[in-house]
This record gives structure tokens, C-alpha cells and sequence, in this order.
């Protein structure tokens, strides 16, 4: 159960885990809440939520939400190991079927086109060696994550927690790749795309554009690189969109073509699909219908317990340190505060090394069960606001 609220200028969010003590009970760690079986398969922790478990090109066996187009999900346990999520581990979502499976990095090109005073076409190695190399820490999360616990049940892949991950990204600012063409005059968007395209003519390509101030902004990245290595094949080489902060929606894997536009782009992408209500809340009742709605953009606040599971069983009397991640859509964690007790009291966590705004915040607290019964274990996050 996942509650958010606003108060004295801090943005929260509340993540609640129910836990049982008793004298005896084994230790449960957390990935036992994935219980993958002898048959390579796994049961999420909601209704219809068995999935094999699979291993793909340069990954190790991850969740199979789909195989056409395929969506692979993080098994919850990883979070715990790493505030960086690997490679290998890291989820995998197309909205297409024809998907790369091989791309020659000596003839790659990137285009960059329209309403520029030079269009210009840049390969792989250009990229690395004209421009300023960027790192930065950002979370890559689909929009989508978490669907699994929705209720009622929502249209879409019915993930866990699992569609999310947190590297470190390389390559150029978008900023500077644009302006060596030169940014026309009534500039309103720029759009991407990417090399997957739809098996049916009649699919819409999967193309997604941001404002042109957001586009300029000098965050906005073009990564070769993730965790200090080439991208996977599956999570978009030779390159791809770094959009931090926002859903990963805009993070256009396997880049190709940068358009500059003097419209408001209308694409199926953008003008019909990944919208939410136009409200403080980007919600409505369910079986209720927006009145107006924008495209979805940046992260909400979210937090995870990731050393314990719904249902874990501890010692009672036995020390059961708490871990778990916190991020937003920007504005930075500020402080995480825990409770055993169901929100009657709450105590400050300790902070992990600040990676920065973009990144997943470790924390953790120490915590020995006092008492048997069911605990509902809690946390709050806030986030600077400025």
C-alpha cells in the first residue's frame, strides 16, 4: 500500500510493509519473495503472478513480462545488493517488435535533422571524441512499474517492482550535439526515434519529443555508455536517450535520428498514449475519465524497503537491519524517516553516499523486533523543495 502526501513544503512518500515476528520463526531474506521455482519460473506477490524466469543476450535470468515485444523485469532481490543496478540485471521494455539484435558501431550513424541551420550526421566515434564526455547517475524507471499491485487491475504489463534501474550513464549533452547544427528560429520540440520499428505498418513508430528548453537544458544526455561499459544491445546500444528524472518513455533506445520542429508534436506516443490527468495528483477515481490530460513526464517520490518482504519472518529479540532506496524526479532526497509501529513513531535512517539528484538514495536503519505479531513497517521521504 502506497500513500503520498505534501505538507510544510516536503514532498512524501509512505511505503508500508507488513512484517510477522515470532520466537523460532526463520530468517527470510529478500529474495525468497520472488520464490523462483525448480521449473525456472517466479510468483510476483499479486494476483496472476507467476512469470519465467529467462535469460536473454548479456543478461542474467530475468522476469519475462513479454517475449514480442520483450519486457524483462529486475528480480526485486538486486536492489538490495547494489545502489547501482548491473547490466546484466538491468530491465528491458520495448513498445515494438522488431527489435535490433545486431548493429555494426563503425558504420552507426546519428541524423540530425529539421528545423536546424545545418543538419548533420555524426557517427559513433565522432560522438566520443568531438564533444565533452557527461556522466551522471540517473534512474531509468518505466512508467509502468509496479502495475502488478494496481487495484483494480490496469491495461499494460503486469510488473512488479521490478522495471527500474539505477546506472551510471556516459556520453554527450544533447545540448551540444544540437547546437553544432544550430537551432532554427520558432524551434517549439525536438523528436527522436529509434532504430525498432513496428512489424505492422499501421503501428505507430515509437517517436517522443520534449520541449526544446528541456532539450537545451544540458542534462538531457546521449549515452554510449552505462556502468563504464557499452550499452547492452538490449537496453539500447550504440545509443541512446538519457532523459533524467523523467519516465524512461523518452530514454529512446538504439537512437538514430534527432528532428527539430516548429510544432507541438502529435504523434501516437505523445498526443494519445502515456498521458495522465492534468491534475496535482495525476489521478482520477477509478472508472472515472480526465477531463484534460498531459503527457506523463517527470518521477513521482518513491521509496522500497529492499532487505525485507511482505510476510518475511524474523527472530524475535534478533537484530534485522533495514535497508532500502529512495529517488524522485529530481529535487534530491533530503531525509527518510522509518517506523515500526505503523506510523505511531518515527525514527531518522541513515543516509547513504548522495550520488546525486537523479540517483537512488541508500538508506538504512537498524531495528531488532521487539514484540510477535504482525509489524507494519514504514517510511517517509523527503525531498528538497526550492
Amino acid at each position: 500500500m502506497l500513500r503520498s502526501d505534501l505538507a510544510s513544503q516536503v514532498m512524501s512518500r509512505r511505503h508500508f510493509l507488513r512484517t510477522t515476528t515470532a520466537l523460532g520463526a526463520a530468517s527470510f531474506f529478500a529474495g525468497n519473495a520472488w520464490r523462483a521455482s525448480a521449473d525456472e519460473t517466479v510468483t510476483l506477490p499479486f494476483e496472476n503472478g507467476e512469470r519465467p524466469l529467462v535469460q536473454y543476450p548479456q543478461k542474467r535470468p530475468l522476469i519475462r513480462l513479454t517475449t514480442r515485444p520483450p519486457q524483462l523485469e529486475t528480480p526485486f532481490a538486486v536492489f538490495n545488493e547494489n545502489v547501482i543496478t548491473p547490466n546484466d540485471a538491468f530491465f528491458v521494455r520495448y513498445h515494438l517488435s522488431e527489435v535490433p539484435t545486431e548493429i555494426d558501431a563503425e558504420t552507426f550513424r546519428l541524423e540530425v535533422k529539421g528545423r536546424v541551420n545545418v543538419p548533420l550526421s555524426w557517427s559513433l566515434a565522432e560522438l566520443r571524441t568531438k564533444f565533452e564526455p557527461i556522466e551522471i547517475v540517473a534512474v531509468n524507471q518505466c512508467s509502468g512499474n509496479s502495475r502488478g499491485f494496481f487495484q483494480p487491475r490496469v491495461a499494460g504489463g503486469q510488473s512488479g517492482h521490478g522495471a527500474m534501474g539505477n546506472a551510471r550513464w556516459r556520453g554527450v549533452r544533447l545540448k551540444d550535439v544540437l547546437e553544432k547544427s544550430g537551432i532554427a528560429a520558432g524551434a517549439r520540440q525536438v523528436i527522436f526515434d529509434g532504430l525498432d520499428k513496428p512489424v505492422n505498418e499501421k503501428t505507430p513508430d515509437f517517436i517522443k519529443a520534449l520541449d526544446i528548453d528541456h532539450a537545451l537544458d544540458g542534462e538531457v544526455l546521449l549515452a554510449y555508455e552505462m556502468n563504464g561499459e557499452a550499452l547492452p544491445m538490449l537496453n539500447g546500444f550504440p545509443l541512446r536517450l538519457v532523459v533524467p528524472g523523467f519516465y524512461g518513455t523518452y530514454w529512446i533506445k538504439h537512437l538514430s535520428t534527432i528532428s527539430v520542429v516548429d510544432e507541438v508534436f502529435t504523434g501516437y506516443w505523445m498526443s494519445t498514449a502515456y498521458r495522465v490527468p492534468d491534475n496535482a495528483c495525476a489521478c482520477v477515481e477509478p472508472g472515472a475519465t480526465p477531463k484534460k490530460t498531459v503527457p506523463i513526464s517527470r518521477f513521482n517520490v518513491r521509496s522500497f524497503i529492499t532487505s525485507l518482504s511482505d510476510g518475511a519472518k524474523l527472530k524475535l529479540g534478533q537484530p534485522a537491519p533495514v535497508k532500502g532506496i529512495a529517488f524522485d524526479g529530481g529535487s534530491g532526497i533530503r531525509e527518510v524517516l522509518f517506523s515500526a509501529d505503523g506510523g505511531r513513531t518515527w525514527r531518522a535512517v541513515e543516509l547513504g553516499n548522495d550520488l546525486g539528484k537523479y540517483s537512488f538514495r541508500e538508506w538504512k536503519i537498524d531495528f531488532t523486533p521487539a514484540q510477535t505479531g504482525v509489524l507494519e513497517l514504514m517510511e517517509t521521504v523527503r525531498v528538497n523543495v526550492s
